[in-house]
């Protein structure tokens, strides 16, 4: 006989759509910059404006594509998708990366051979354009700031990427101004591209561990499997699977081994115990099933046989 003690706290739909909300006012932002800077990257002759308009670009669709996704990531869950649509978000943050990657590139690609090869800009135009692009993108920056989501905190590095390009881009003109040293320019695009490409490969990869369903923090894991541990009449813990639907949102299955006969009072006290050791850790869905003396496991076979006992929980 099998018992499944279910979790599930399912947020207001105000709080839920909040992350939409920051990144339609990014996505905005954003497109209607881009269109300005084409233009002024163009008026200026300069090829650091012009690299920072395709990477705006960019940066404008993948906002895009994560807002929708965002929208469609708030949906009920349906017979289908059991889970919701949660794990769109985690795609778009995905595609966002691989997106930010390529611009990167593009920029180096760009910026190198300038080196050997500068050109003089329009410093005046560049100078204005800077500073709209600082606070433009400043603004939207802080925007996402309040974001949690993997999906934010890559849309926020896209920004933040943008908001260092026109410190770059500024300090470049104000310099150039006064003295022809037209090289700055592609040296200080390689180093804030190469900077940024560093983190954003950083958050593909913490991307890639959640969408192929990694444990999102370890220690939590092990904190979880001790605390089921520590709860009365419980012999083992084993075939704990803790993943995350999109950075935020966690679930939690696992198998109790109980060490005495247990009838329907002591049954609910322990659910109540589970839920209470459970709380602190705000799981969005909790399957925890109980196995009673000497009873096989069902999952035997299952090539994660991940177990701890309480005698070897004690000696720790």
């Amino acid at each position: 006989m099998h018992h499944h003690h279910h979790g599930h706290h399912h947020c207001a739909p105000s709080a839920s759509n909040e992350d939409s909300k920051r990144i339609g006012w990014a996505f905005w932002l954003n497109f209607i910059f881009t269109i300005i800077e084409f233009i002024g990257g163009w008026l200026t002759n300069s090829v650091a404006i012009m690299a920072d308009a395709v990477h705006d670009l960019g940066d404008s669709l993948s906002i895009g594509l994560a807002w929708y996704l965002s929208k469609l990531g708030h949906k009920a869950s349906t017979e289908k998708y059991t889970y919701g649509f949660k794990r769109l978000s985690l795609m778009g943050a995905m595609v966002n990366g691989v997106i930010l990657v390529v611009g990167s590139v593009w920029i180096l690609s760009e910026a190198i051979p300038r080196l050997f090869n500068p050109e003089m800009p329009v410093t005046e135009g560049m100078i204005g354009l800077a500073i709209l692009g600082i606070i433009v993108n400043g603004v939207a920056a802080y925007k996402l700031h309040g974001g949690h989501s993997m999906n934010e905190k890559v849309l926020n590095w896209h920004l933040i990427e943008d908001a260092m390009g026109w410190v770059a881009v500024l300090v470049v003109a104000i310099v150039l101004h006064f003295v022809e040293w037209p090289i700055l320019d592609p040296i200080l695009s390689i180093g804030f591209t190469l900077f940024i490409l560093i983190n954003v490969v950083r958050y593909i990869v913490q991307t890639m561990t959640l969408f192929l369903q990694g444990v999102p923090d370890l220690a939590t894991r092990n904190a979880i499997s001790d605390a089921l541990l520590s709860m009365p009449h419980v012999e083992e813990v084993h075939h704990v699977h803790f993943w995350s639907l999109d950075g935020e949102q966690h679930v939690l299955t696992a198998h109790v081994v109980i060490n005495c006969a247990i009838d329907n009072d002591k049954l609910r006290l322990l659910k109540e115990d589970v839920h209470t050791s459970l709380a602190p850790y705000g799981l969005a869905h909790t399957t925890i099933e109980f196995e009673l003396p000497g009873e096989p496991c069902r999952d035997e076979n299952d090539h994660l046989h991940a177990h701890s006992h309480k005698q070897e929980h004690e000696e720790l």
